[in-house]
């Protein structure tokens, strides 16, 4: 007899269509089987050969969290490139370090949670670091290309799956599993909206994560607006992955539901499709799916559409189809163009905000380098383990030559002395005891514990000296001698055993209390005091020591030293990306810590060629108008050193561009929770005063000139072109930056508004003609009168130049449209967020699944503004439609009051509404202007003849 083969079944068939394969693997799953898949971690299906999978590898500028890999500059500082191709290489070389190392260990995903397209609305957003821009179409556009990288080039295969982060309209730390961002519908299409949209209409995008907060008062892990919009979007099926414990904030924190079960159901049917809670233990929400399916919240198909999505993203990654897969092979890690890459990024990363002529550095300089970040290759939460280490330090040695470069931290040095009369005291540790936390990769860094194989602190006669450093906000970090921070562990005892300040609980940084006739030393992380117990020094909530602080030395006195005889100086300054300003905490100010303001000063008076490197995750108001020149640069991965010493010494001349308004002080912000855009003219897109420094601000080494601008309109796409001369003598690249603006709008529009930007490298003499395809949908905004997207015809300004402010050309054209027309509040009425001002309104959530209201805020006295509304020949009644407690009052043009409705207090929910009416005598056109007092919800305002 003939053996045959058995039988392959359709979803290993690798001919037909993954539509097809995917609905074959469906049926021959159980409904256990196909609940176990909608967490995190999905388990194995061994009868039918299917391995386990987990979304969640993160890899914002590099493989994090799974040790060493290559690191690249911060998110902010890639945006800062403005250079697409570069971030496309990046996104490249990341992903196929994460196929690399998952070849080793397959703990490694291949579901990327990157990149962060939250836009940098506001400065003092703690994860600042995370986001590319302010401005949604620089956003979008090296979103795009990471994505693009990521994904890599095959038609059918994806070397990753990118899930962008995090939907919607998150921008603060404050409150955030609980906080509510208000975005009018303005806000929302023009603005939030956009970065995820041409990020996902560009087609290279797996999912995305819902955000911790509430938008109009709906947690985002129940948002409508992810298949209003997002799948909208695209006819691919989209991944959309919880962020870590939000389901469970649903009732936990935001008690937005009485249950688990109806939080889990009525996430999964908003479009949530894997659930990331309780670590890696999946029964829980396995748990809650099963139960909220037999009691009737959630239908099979519900999960079967879920299950769906995410087989779609794992047959795209080629898990069934090895054979073919393309990526299966990668083995890039580390390799020299990756090293070359990320010392090219780090260059393209910095900016130069001002420049005497002190830079570049003349052959033969005799350098000074002080400050805080000069010695220090700084990484964040989102980092991976460096495998190679450069500090603007380390790279000027290695450029200038040691005997060149004089160098002082300044901190402060300082012993601890007790109430007995000792000193605090590090004994020395066993040799080879090197051991770096988190050098071994973790799923979750934030459960690496603190080392307890070092001694702890003791006291004796003479005692440790200590390098202090205060990084603002009273918050202080002491390191020892050796270079390791003191830091606490779970047993309580002080150590100095950390490389760095870290953990998810920062563990190496205290406060110092005035106490009697010294201090008490209070460790931030455990909230307790230090002590000194027979056993050694420990944190403990009683019997707190107090401490002299002796100072050996001043920060400032050793800067002076080291800057007076100098041809420069070099201040290194900025930010620990662990501290004050960084997930789950909110930067206070934009000033620079006082600690470092004082070294600047004091090298400045000492020696006044003084140049000022910021080194940071965000912008902050330094006066730099007394300096010789000044430098930014995010964070900038493992050649950061290489690439400062490089620019500084003219091997490359400065490019990066600001992706974000740097403001003057913090007089100029709204409000942390202030979400309008438009309301509060944020933003270099709305922003009415002068910044430190504008958006897309950046000077060079070199000067380059514009001109040559036309533009022409042709089916749906305005085309425009100018061309670039270098002008000086050095080989540069120049940002070509385009701006539109609405010369003569009916509503506020923005001041202006980047609709494309190229990054050129010229030689000098070089010219080059640019051309770019503007599509006309780029000049629309979000008309709220009818709920779509609308071309207001007329004039609007082309601006071609190095900046938002820096313009060298314009022109005028003339786009057809689609004329405005006054409210027909006959036919729709007035849609209670659809208001064209407000003041001291917030957005509601009209239903727990869809719709808008409005509702006085804290002061519980709100004003809506609604221009142009058409009555036509005339109205006799107003009907409200309402919910809560409170008033409603109606008045026309600012004038008196003409109707009002009154409801009174009631033991109705706030998603109980009535229609209230009143009598109105009104015709003609007018604005209408509404006011709410109490706690009463808006939802709708109806006319009526």
């Amino acid at each position: 007899m003939t053996a045959h083969p058995p039988h392959t079944p359709p979803f290993r068939d690798p001919h037909l269509p993954f539509a097809k394969r995917i609905d074959d693997l469906l049926s021959r799953l159980t409904l256990d089987e196909k609940t176990g898949f909608l967490h995190q971690f999905a388990p194995a299906v061994e009868r039918l050969g299917i391995p386990a999978f987990r979304t969640g590898q993160e890899a914002l500028h590099g493989v994090a969290w799974m040790g060493p890999a290559t690191v690249f500059p911060q998110a902010v500082g890639l945006g800062a490139t403005w250079n697409t191709d570069l971030v496309r290489r990046i996104g490249e070389a990341v992903s196929k370090e994460v196929r690399a190392m998952r070849a080793r260990d397959d703990r490694v995903g291949l579901n990327i949670w990157a990149p962060t397209v939250n836009l940098l609305r506001h400065p003092l957003w703690g994860r600042n670091e995370e986001g590319y821009s302010e401005d949604p179409k620089l956003t979008s556009a090296i979103a795009t290309a990471y994505t693009h990288g990521l994904r890599g080039d095959h038609p059918t295969y994806w070397r990753t799956a990118p899930v962008l982060k995090h939907w919607l309209a998150h921008n603060n730390e404050t409150d955030r599993a609980t906080s509510s961002s208000s975005v009018r519908p303005r806000v929302l299409h023009e603005y939030d909206l956009r970065a995820f949209r041409e990020t996902v209409e560009a087609g290279a995008v797996a999912g995305v994560m819902p955000a911790y907060n509430l938008v109009n008062g709906r947690p985002n892990h129940v948002s409508p607006y992810l298949r209003e919009h997002l799948r909208a979007w695209t006819d691919e099926e989209l991944l959309v992955c919880s962020d870590a414990g939000a389901p469970s904030n649903l009732v936990d924190h935001e008690h937005y539901f009485d249950t688990h079960e109806e939080a889990t159901a009525a996430s999964l049917r908003a479009g949530v499709d894997s659930f990331t809670d309780h670590g890696t233990d999946s029964s829980q929400m396995v748990g809650r799916i099963r139960k909220a399916y037999e009691q009737g919240l959630l239908t099979e198909a519900d999960i079967d559409t879920a299950v769906r999505r995410q087989l779609a993203i794992r047959f795209r990654l080629g898990e069934f189809d090895p054979h073919y897969d393309p990526h299966a092979d990668v083995k890039d890690f580390d390799t020299p163009a990756h090293r070359a890459l990320a010392q090219e990024a780090a260059e393209q990363a910095i900016v130069l905000l001002r420049n005497d002529g002190v830079l570049p550095l003349a052959p033969g300089t005799r350098l000074a380098v002080v400050g805080l970040l000069a010695d220090e290759c700084k990484l964040d939460w989102y980092s991976g383990t460096l495998l190679h280490r450069s500090t603007p330090l380390e790279g000027l040695y290695e450029r200038f030559g040691a005997e060149r470069v004089e160098f002082a931290e300044g901190v402060d040095r300082v012993r601890l002395k007790t109430s007995a009369g000792t000193f605090l005291h590090v004994l020395a540790s066993e040799e080879g005891e090197d051991e770096a936390r988190g050098a071994e990769g973790a799923l979750d860094p934030a459960l690496l514990a603190g080392r307890t194989d070092l001694p702890p602190l003791t006291t004796d006669a003479t005692g440790t000296e200590f390098a202090l450093i205060d990084w603002d906000e009273g918050v202080l970090t002491l390191r020892a001698p050796d270079g390791r921070y003191l830091s606490v562990a779970e047993d309580g005892y002080l150590r100095a055993s950390a490389d760095q300040p870290g953990g998810w609980v920062v563990q190496e940084t205290f406060r110092l209390e005035p106490h009697a006739n010294g201090h008490l030393l209070r460790h931030i992380g455990t909230g307790r005091h230090v002590t000194v117990a027979a056993d050694g020094v420990k944190v403990a909530d009683e019997n707190a020591e107090t401490f002299e602080l002796i100072i050996a030395e001043c920060g400032e006195d050793a800067v002076t030293r080291v800057t007076s005889e100098a041809d420069v100086v070099l201040v290194v300054a900025g930010n620990d990306p662990h501290i004050n300003g960084r997930e789950t905490e909110d930067r206070a100010s934009l000033r620079l810590p006082a600690h470092q303001e004082r070294l600047l000063r004091a090298a400045r008076a000492a020696n006044p060629r003084t140049v000022l490197a910021l080194v940071s995750a965000y912008p902050y108001a330094v006066d730099t108008s007394d300096l010789a020149a000044a430098l930014w640069t995010a964070h900038g991965g493992q050649a950061a050193g290489t690439a400062l010493a490089r620019v500084l010494a003219g091997d490359v001349s400065p490019a990066g561009r600001l992706p974000q308004t740097w403001y003057e002080n913090d007089a100029d912000l709204p409000g942390l929770l202030d979400y309008d855009v438009i309301g509060s003219r944020q933003t270099y897109l709305y922003f009415e005063g002068t910044p430190l420094f504008p958006f897309g601000h950046g000077l060079s080494y070199t000067s380059f000139s514009y001109g040559d601008l036309t533009s022409r309109v042709t089916e749906g796409t305005l085309h425009v072109s100018f061309a670039i001369t270098n002008t000086g003598d050095v080989t540069a690249d120049e940002v070509a930056q385009l701006y539109t603006r609405a010369v003569d709008p009916a509503l506020p529009r923005p001041r202006r508004e980047l609709v494309a930007h190229r990054r050129v490298t010229l030689s000098p003499g070089a010219r080059e003609e640019l051309s770019f395809e503007v599509p006309l949908r780029s000049f629309e905004f979000w008309d709220v009168t009818q709920g779509r997207s609308r071309l207001e015809p007329g004039p609007y300004e082309l601006l071609a130049g190095a900046s938002s402010e820096d313009i060298r050309l314009r022109t005028t054209v003339f786009l057809d449209g689609e004329p405005g027309a006054p409210r027909p509040v006959l036919q729709r009425g007035l849609g209670g967020a659809d208001f064209d001002e407000q003041s001291g309104v917030e957005i509601v959530d009209r239903t727990r699944t869809a719709g808008d209201a409005v509702t006085a805020g804290e002061g519980r006295t709100g004003e809506l503004v609604y221009r142009d509304c058409d009555f036509g020949d005339g109205v006799s009644e107003v009907t409200m439609t309402v919910s809560g407690e409170g008033a409603v009052e109606l008045s026309l043009d600012g004038g008196t009051v003409l109707a009002a409705v009154q409801v009174e207090e009631s033991d109705s929910g706030p998603y109980d509404y009535t229609t209230l009416g009143a009598g109105i005598v009104a015709e003609g056109v007018h604005d209408v202007h509404l006011r709410l007092r109490g706690p009463l919800r808006l939802a709708h305002v109806g006319f009526s003849g």
